[in-house]
């Protein structure tokens, strides 16, 4: 899964782009979820410890 899929998840799931640190990463912030989401981006292929761990922060299914 790339970091174009992940954001698209992520923003279908209600989470809003807060910041960008440079170019190469993405966090996200949900209205009624707590926390933070940070995505590596652009990225063709995100390793799948990190897909695992955006899951679990986000508290969505990616995959």
């Amino acid at each position: 899964m790339n970091s174009r899929e992940v954001v698209r998840a992520l923003e279908s799931d209600g989470w809003y782009r807060v910041a960008q640190k440079g170019s190469s990463h993405v966090q996200f912030k949900h209205p009624t979820k707590h926390g933070r989401v940070t995505v590596p981006h652009p990225e063709r292929d995100i390793p799948i410890g990190t897909l695992r761990s955006i899951e679990r922060q986000a508290r969505v299914k990616l995959s």
